[in-house]
């Protein structure tokens, strides 16, 4: 069954152009189940059945899994699942009764404009290294992009003059514009911090660890929960937050939904129309403040 899951992995990769974090999930989610119909005696995939895979879910259940999570796991199972079907390793498809729970759609959670200014106003320009995480930050707040997008920049898709990036992730490439305070800390960036940094090292990704070498995803998680910690945001803070702050501020300030999910590089609008909730409650609160018969 093992074999079966990297089959599917690299069907993800490779030709539905899957990305890394949804792949990550995949696998993770499903050596979990993999794992679990072990312990059950399912090592076949034709003994998978309705009753072992609801098994799976009851269980997630009764650890007391989010629904969220349960949610997620059930997406990735039946993708798997289809995959063997349409590959002829399974006649029947078990999942087809299987429904997700009902996940309650919270307001992405995001930071104010002065949590966003006292988080922007943290590293120490005056080293190589916070003249980089300026950087880094302004252009995460000013554009949006995700921090896989982020941290896969490669020099040439950076246009100063014009103050555009190109973002490629999967098969899809956007273009998007970012501002002034972006493209200083950029500058500033490039003219004192970049060269010290990859020193005689030949790479055309933008932003580097201290070695030179590429950032990973942790690297900079960890980076931006420190300068969260320092500014005394007291709520958790992660690079999510900064693209979701990036698309309700737009939005507060005359953005039209159509432009914020391109510029996301959303697929499905629906992801995108989930910003329009905190809209809708300021709205509302403007609305009982001001109404003389609210």
């Amino acid at each position: 069954m093992k074999a079966a899951l990297q089959d599917f992995i690299i069907y993800m990769s490779e030709v539905k152009k899957a990305s890394v974090n949804t792949i990550m999930s995949y696998q993770n989610d499903l050596t979990k189940l993999i794992k679990h119909l072990a312990n059950q005696n399912i090592t076949d995939i034709g003994k998978i059945s309705e009753t072992s895979l609801n098994s799976y879910i009851l269980n997630m259940e009764r650890e007391g899994m989010a629904p969220a999570t349960v949610s997620r796991n059930i997406a990735s199972i039946k993708a798997f699942i289809l995959y063997l079907v349409r590959k002829g390793r399974l006649q029947n498809d078990p999942t087809e009764r299987m429904h997700a729970p009902k996940v309650e759609k919270k307001p992405p959670q995001i930071l104010s404009l002065n949590q966003i200014k006292g988080l922007l106003e943290q590293p120490d320009i005056s080293t190589i290294k916070g003249i980089r995480d300026k950087a880094m930050l302004e252009l995460l707040y000013a554009t949006g992009i995700r921090v896989s997008e982020l941290i896969s920049i490669r020099l040439d898709d950076i246009n100063l003059k014009n103050r555009f990036l190109r973002c490629c992730s999967a098969s899809k490439e956007r273009i998007i514009p970012f501002g002034n305070m972006a493209k200083q800390a950029l500058e500033n960036y490039f003219i004192k911090a970049r060269s010290e940094l990859v020193g005689n090292m030949d790479t055309n990704i933008c932003f580097t660890n201290l070695s030179g070498e590429p950032m990973s995803r942790q690297g900079f998680w960890k980076i931006i929960k420190s300068y969260g910690k320092i500014a005394g945001i007291q709520d958790e803070i992660t690079p999510q937050i900064l693209r979701n702050s990036f698309a309700v501020h737009m939005i507060d300030n005359g953005a039209d939904i159509q432009s914020i999910q391109e510029l996301l590089g959303h697929s499905d609008a629906a992801a995108t129309q989930v910003y329009m909730q905190n809209r809708n409650k300021k709205v509302r609160e403007v609305y009982a403040q001001a109404h003389p018969r609210a």
